[in-house]
């Protein structure tokens, strides 16, 4: 493995790590704040104990979230110092920003945790909603960041300088609001489902059943919504993709030929070499409707597009289809499962139903790291599109293979001890909020 396909390697680890915990930032909050609001207006201690446990975890995970966002900041001047000098003075605003927004959401926790009984029962539930709105706030800000790396705006690029910078049209630019959008609502449906997963796996092991189940309704009921409302974000974001950049459409699509009625492609083996796909299913017309709203506008293939700035075909195209699988997959489980909630069926009874959310605990974050996998790697071979090239951003400094493997062993020593953490925050839950325990009231507290 050569420096630069490590540096590669180490930020795509770096980031598909982080984006888990950043994810969880931005959606748990505000299913902490649903179940607070429900203690407040019903006095049900249940909904107290579940907004409790929930903010532990959040807790847990916020702590790995800002180590996992730390070492990010520094590999992007460490790894890529080319690209930081000339991009930094640029989009600096939504990163500084964003570590404002951090700041508050980390204040606002804390207030939270520690808040019981000890601020007005209002002013504490609002610190919680604060937490929701800082990490959707930071998240956002840092989407369009990346955002810019997709569509570079808020300056002049004459002669190889860097001029007439604007950070205001920087920040948002014309990337910015799509793929935000698409952010923000995989993170609720990739959150929602984990989390609804999990309770009725509890549900299926008849634990704390009525803890679990209103646990499991606010969560299910957020991520079924999301998971409908994606297919509609993901339009916006492919039509925006095609206009702004065609060679990464073409990638997601493995379309390699201009043509007339261009087909939408499904599944299919890429063959790069002979410009082919094998054994994928090809729907006529339907590719140039998605991005043109009619079915004979030719779409933009790769073969007019020169070959020196082709993405990584392959990867492109097998990272879209895993994301649009899962999210139609998961789009199907919503359909399935707000029916029988608006016919006011008794859901915990369905076993297939609460199966069915269990096995789509990772699909959400399966289908996430798909999408980010798209966005970067379609991108490239630039780090700033059609401004700088990756190749020419990465550090000189030799030995980069040996901090990729230190990263590694930080960020799986990271997921081990997360993961021993949250087991045992579960295992509290099944002790402290055990409603059939006839010293459930004492322990609630």
């Amino acid at each position: 493995m050569d420096d630069f396909i490590a540096a590669r390697s180490q930020m795509a680890m770096s980031l598909g790590f982080h984006i888990i915990f950043a994810c969880v930032g931005m959606v748990m909050p505000f299913f902490m704040a649903i179940s607070h609001y429900k203690y407040l207006r019903t006095g049900n201690e249940i909904y107290k104990g579940l907004t409790k446990a929930w903010s532990k975890g959040v807790a847990i995970l916020f702590a790995t979230g800002a180590v996992s966002g730390t070492m990010l900041s520094f590999e992007l001047g460490l790894l890529w110092p080319e690209f930081m000098k000339h991009a930094g003075p640029i989009f600096g605003m939504p990163f500084s920003l964003e570590g404002t927004a951090f700041f508050i959401e980390a204040i606002a926790l804390g207030f939270f945790l520690y808040g019981w009984n000890r601020f007005n029962k209002w002013f504490h539930w609002a610190t919680g909603l604060v937490v929701g709105l800082s990490g959707l706030s930071s998240g956002i800000l840092v989407v369009a960041a990346n955002a810019w790396m997709n569509s570079p705006a808020g300056f002049d690029y004459v002669n190889g300088e860097y001029i007439n910078i604007d950070p205001i049209k920087a920040m948002f630019n014309d990337a910015w609001f799509s793929q935000a959008l698409h952010m923000v609502i995989a993170a609720f449906v990739a959150t929602g489902f984990a989390v609804a997963g999990v309770h009725a796996l509890m549900i299926l092991k008849k634990k704390n059943i009525e803890f679990h189940t209103k646990a499991f309704k606010i969560a299910a009921i957020c991520a079924t919504i999301a998971a409908i409302l994606q297919p509609v974000s993901g339009d916006i974001s492919a039509k925006d993709v095609a206009e702004r950049q065609p060679a990464k459409l073409a990638a997601m699509e493995a379309h390699f030929e201009t043509d007339s009625a261009s087909a939408f492609l499904v599944g299919g083996i890429v063959d790069e070499e002979n410009q082919e796909v094998k054994y994928g299913l090809k729907i006529p017309g339907l590719l140039s409707f998605l991005v043109h709203s009619d079915f004979e506008t030719p779409v933009t293939g790769l073969n007019d597009i020169p070959k020196e700035n082709h993405p990584p075909v392959a990867i492109v195209h097998y990272a879209f289809q895993i994301m649009i699988g899962l999210g139609m997959f998961l789009f199907m489980v919503s359909i399935i499962y707000l029916y029988l909630l608006i016919r006011k069926r008794n859901l915990i009874q369905k076993k297939w139903l609460m199966k069915l959310f269990v096995f789509s605990i990772p699909l959400g974050y399966i289908a996430l790291e798909a999408g980010w996998t798209v966005t970067e790697v379609g991108r490239q071979p630039w780090i700033i599109y059609e401004i700088m090239k990756t190749a020419d951003a990465v550090t000189p400094m030799p030995g980069i293979v040996y901090s990729f493997y230190i990263f590694t062993a930080v960020f799986v020593s990271l997921s081990a001890i997360v993961i021993f953490l949250m087991y045992r925050q579960m295992k509290m839950v099944d002790i402290l909020y055990d409603a059939s325990s006839p010293n459930y009231k004492h322990k609630k507290h």
